[in-house]
């Protein structure tokens, strides 16, 4: 079994991970924190076969009289832990970590206002990064896959999950600014790159997190995507058009994804329901 100082000093360095690459709060990293103390304190651990194995049943009994939805953030935060082992080159099984049914919560949108802020202090490649997470909905990773070839002029061919392809608008000031970019720092093949090599998603994530720190918002790439969605939404946007901007499966993850606020619903209906309209209004 793994020394309790090495899985502590594992514990420490994926929490820096967390603020400094993935830009998580620092309340978010607390709760991080104590959930994998709980798993160090309780879960069976133990070395099989240079396997290290981890038992959270023992975990799951205790704090089983918790809300479901606390339940399944401790489990969420333990399976990044464990992820974060596995990317370390450390073999891990884990055991009785079956999720909760809990309702889905969302990341906050980042205001537009913000937004332009945290561009009017970054570097060419932040603000260019920032600026076609904010305005094509992009995910991280399809942002690092992005090619200069797949730019057109007002299109621009996106891989999404399961090499799934779509195609999302891109505005002429952006293909501008793409142009721009790769005059300043050309690229073999992808839109961003570093010694002729693509940029990880890592870096990405953390150029972009620092960006906004510079103006002490902590911001993720994901809220990037969630305010463009929102934005659509709420200047009224179809949400089947949105779906398939987002490149989901199923319009039922957009409606998820994307809640309209309640003013905003009945605004709609009272503008579209036929009988909320008065005769003369049809005349």
């Amino acid at each position: 079994m793994p020394s309790e100082n090495e899985l502590h000093r594992a514990k420490e360095a994926f929490l820096k991970y967390l603020d400094g690459i993935r830009g998580y709060s620092s309340l978010t990293i607390r709760s991080y924190h104590d959930a994998i103390d709980e798993m160090l304190l309780y879960a069976e651990i133990h070395d099989e076969a240079d396997i290290l194995m981890i038992n959270l049943m023992p975990l799951r009994l205790r704090i089983a009289p918790l809300k479901s939805k606390t339940i399944a953030a401790k489990l969420s935060a333990i399976r990044s832990f464990v992820k974060y082992l596995r990317s370390q080159k450390k073999t891990v099984e884990l055991r009785g970590d079956e999720s909760v049914k809990t309702p889905k919560t969302l990341p906050k949108p980042v205001s537009h206002d913000h937004i332009i802020h945290a561009l009017q202090c970054a570097d060419p490649m932040a603000q260019l990064a920032i600026t076609m997470l904010y305005t094509m909905g992009l995910r991280i990773s399809e942002l690092t896959n992005l090619r200069v070839d797949d730019i057109s002029h007002e299109w621009c061919r996106v891989r999404g999950k399961g090499d799934k392809e779509r195609d999302v608008p891109m505005l002429g000031n952006i293909t501008t600014m793409v142009q721009t970019y790769q005059r300043i720092s050309p690229s073999k093949a992808y839109v961003f790159e570093a010694k002729g090599e693509k940029l990880s998603e890592n870096s990405l994530r953390y150029m972009i997190t620092k960006a906004f720190a510079k103006v002490g918002l902590k911001v993720t790439p994901h809220q990037l995507r969630h305010s463009y969605a929102t934005e659509l939404l709420n200047n009224g946007a179809r949400i089947a058009d949105v779906s398939e901007l987002l490149g989901h499966a199923s319009m039922a993850t957009t409606q998820i994804y994307t809640k309209l606020g309640n003013a905003l619903k009945m605004d709609h209906y009272l503008k579209s329901h036929p009988l909320c309209h008065s005769p003369e209004d049809s005349q």
